[in-house]
């Protein structure tokens, strides 16, 4: 069993010190679904929710989720990131929309956090643009689907 880095040898919580792992390059995919009614679905495909465009409302408010990670959690480092690109598509057989959000950058440690904020930020946008409309949304399925870079090298999530 790996041990768990975020703790010292006392049990106390810490940041972890990646000053002498090497810069590479390195990034992350995260996915999540929002199940909502067909009706509430047919709105985001037509665009007339109330407050806009859902969909370009949650794509950038991922985009800043992803920038403000170690404002959210607490041990993350502040990373530079250098890419986030943000899939929100309709699904009917959902019914609902699916999320991806990749985040790149050039580091001393991953951007798997960065990756699941940017598409958890999306998911809640989505319902709080929506929520008017159909307060029975679920929010699920938020999972890394990809890490690669670094010493622990490739992952990738069972489909």
């Amino acid at each position: 069993m790996p041990k768990l880095t975020h703790f010292d040898g006392d049990g106390q919580a810490h940041m972890v010190d990646v000053s002498e792992k090497p810069v590479t390059a390195r990034v992350a995919k995260a996915g999540v679904w929002v199940k909502m009614l067909p009706e509430t679905l047919d709105l985001v495909e037509k665009g007339n929710a109330k407050k806009g465009d859902v969909l370009a409302v949650a794509r950038l408010a991922g985009i800043m989720g992803a920038k403000r990670t170690a404002d959210l959690i607490p041990l993350c480092h502040p990373l530079p990131v250098t890419k986030v690109a943000m899939e929100l598509v309709a699904d009917p057989a959902l019914p609902g929309v699916r999320i991806a959000a990749t985040v790149k950058t050039n580091g001393q440690t991953g951007v798997e956090m960065e990756a699941l904020t940017a598409a958890s930020t999306a998911a809640l946008t989505v319902y709080d643009m929506l929520k008017a409309v159909d307060r029975g949304m679920e929010i699920g399925g938020l999972r890394v689907l990809l890490k690669d870079g670094g010493k622990s090298g490739r992952f990738e999530a069972e489909p």
